[in-house]
């Protein structure tokens, strides 16, 4: 696919935590000229502030989920509030994504095995908790800053569903997976895959899981084969925890390119999803905001050309293109 120029310069013109990613994915920049700009976010723009912002113990907000002042029974808490993003994970989340060097970062993994605790049983932060999407962010965030979370890994080889994925609501009962909560989790394990080399059982788990959203053409359930809800096709940035299939394209993107394979034709349709939802100028608009507090925007409104999702788009059909003929 050829890219047009002023939409890469549109996009090059960027914060360092977009920048860097489209000068290496889009542009083909050489590793030196990303490379520089990448080592930039701890010291400028959306990456600095968050760095500024980070407790002396190690945590942000005062909480490992929720801010320390949260109140669980107050109109934040009300339905359709939505939730905080400004505590420790969903930070660590940021920054993990943005591609911050986790040396900058040195000595976190100590402090927050010391004083953070899940909101969730008073459990420890990298023995992890009960909800899947909790576990995946903090497999990879704690692979990304060299914590012991094995045990974590070996929690979602306990806690795989029969239909093989994973389901946030399996501690109420329920026993069929999730779109949701199986993206976040395959995320999560390919990312401490990556880092760490994993293992034989959880990267045949995390395929086993894959195959879970490839059955479903990452879009439609198995038995009626029907949308499987509209917040599939619909776009926003930061991701958070919602599933999409633009999130789950670029999820399966990444998968590939780790294990050496070519696409999987199933995700043709997901694919033209995210085709038929660009511009004619190539942008794609943010579609929504998550309700709740964050330490600052870091994309456009609803409506507007948002250059991150447009950088994730571009990405996934410039490497479908490639691939598929």
């Amino acid at each position: 696919m050829a890219l047009d120029p002023a939409l890469l310069n549109w996009l090059v013109d960027s914060d360092p935590a977009l920048r860097w990613q489209v000068e290496r994915d889009l542009v083909g920049a050489p590793r030196e000229v990303w490379g520089a700009t990448r080592a930039r976010i701890a010291t400028e723009g959306f990456g600095a502030r968050l760095l500024a912002l980070q407790d002396p113990d190690g945590q942000w907000a005062g909480g490992s989920y929720f801010p320390k002042d949260f109140d669980f029974h107050g109109p934040e808490a009300a339905e359709g509030g939505g939730q905080p993003w400004t505590a420790t994970t969903w930070t660590l989340n940021s920054l993990r994504d943005w591609g911050l060097d986790a040396a900058v970062l040195a000595g976190t993994a100590d402090l927050l095995a010391m004083n953070s605790r899940w909101e969730y049983d008073d459990l420890p932060y990298w023995g992890g908790e009960v909800d899947c999407c909790i576990n995946a962010y903090t497999l990879a965030n704690g692979a990304w800053l060299g914590a012991d979370v094995s045990g974590i890994a070996q929690w979602f080889l306990d806690h795989r569903m029969a239909d093989g994925g994973w389901n946030c609501e399996w501690v109420e009962g329920s026993t069929r997976s999730s779109f949701h909560s199986t993206l976040n989790s395959l995320k999560g394990m390919l990312y401490y895959e990556a880092a760490t080399g994993g293992s034989d059982a959880l990267r045949a788990a995390r395929q086993g899981g894959e195959e879970y959203l490839l059955e479903r053409r990452l879009l439609r359930t198995l038995s009626t084969t029907e949308l499987v809800g509209p917040w599939a096709t619909q776009f926003a940035y930061p991701f958070r925890w919602s599933y999409s299939v633009l999130k789950a394209a670029d999820y399966f993107r990444a998968a590939a390119l780790h294990d050496g394979t070519a696409p999987d034709p199933r995700l043709v349709d997901a694919i033209e999803v995210i085709r038929a939802a660009r511009s004619s100028d190539g942008t794609w608009l943010q579609d929504r905001r998550y309700p709740g507090r964050v330490w600052f925007e870091v994309d456009v409104p609803p409506g507007e050309p948002s250059k991150w999702l447009t950088f994730y788009g571009t990405r996934v059909l410039a490497w479908w293109d490639a691939t598929i003929t």
